[in-house]
């Protein structure tokens, strides 16, 4: 027998859950809890296998309560149950320690198959979560000026061409042929990976480079 108990704010939502799970012959509801701060009181005195938990709920949201629960019982697992399928709650709770993640909008068979998922020792995330995971471990874009560094000059030619200054203007300011900073300026280009003055520009803006080497 799977032992469950349902943490969820609000009462329609626990009542359904109760209804659909009370017809499932290997899964018994041994409590029910309002909000994070009871679910992880009920949990330490009912033990149970697995606990339905909702995210946003007061007193104590889901993802506190799913880290509290861990930290006490590793053994019981947390099937996240909510509305909210965006990363930035996807990806704490499974932080916290959530091993399942689910939409309340799963059909009542796939909620069942999830908990006996879980029971079997598997994670069981609905789609939307695994995209968000699968996002969050893709290799973050490192900006090219970091793998290709500027030198103090061309730092200070990029920080004139952002004020939009000719290159003569830029030569004039920086005592140096234009020769020079047209030179310094294909640097740039090429280490930014931009293809004119005004991408350059907007990179070193983005990117914090507008000021001046001090060199």
């Amino acid at each position: 027998m799977i032992k469950v108990l349902i943490a969820d704010d609000h009462h329609v939502v626990r009542r359904g859950l109760l209804f659909f799970l009370k017809t499932q012959k290997d899964i018994q509801v041994v409590g029910e809890a309002t909000n994070g701060k009871e679910a992880v009181d009920l949990t330490a005195i009912l033990r149970p296998d697995i606990v339905l938990m909702d995210l946003v709920m007061p007193e104590m949201d889901g993802i506190q309560a799913t880290k509290r629960i861990k930290k006490q019982f590793p053994d019981i697992q947390v099937l996240m149950l909510t509305s909210f399928s965006d990363r930035d709650h996807v990806i704490p709770a499974i932080e916290a320690g959530a091993s399942g993640y689910q939409l309340k909008d799963i059909e009542p068979d796939d909620l069942v198959e999830s908990i006996r998922t879980l029971m079997r020792g598997e994670n069981t995330l609905h789609p939307h979560a695994t995209s968000q995971l699968m996002k969050e471990r893709e290799p973050k874009e490192v900006p090219p000026h970091t793998i290709y560094p500027l030198t103090p000059r061309e730092q200070d030619v990029l920080s004139e061409l952002t004020k939009g200054k000719s290159n003569r203007e830029i030569a004039s300011s920086l005592f140096v042929t234009e020769k020079t900073v047209k030179t310094h300026i294909s640097n740039i280009f090429s280490k930014l990976q931009v293809q004119d003055r005004t991408q350059a520009a907007l990179y070193a803006v983005k990117h914090g480079l507008t000021e001046p080497s001090g060199l």
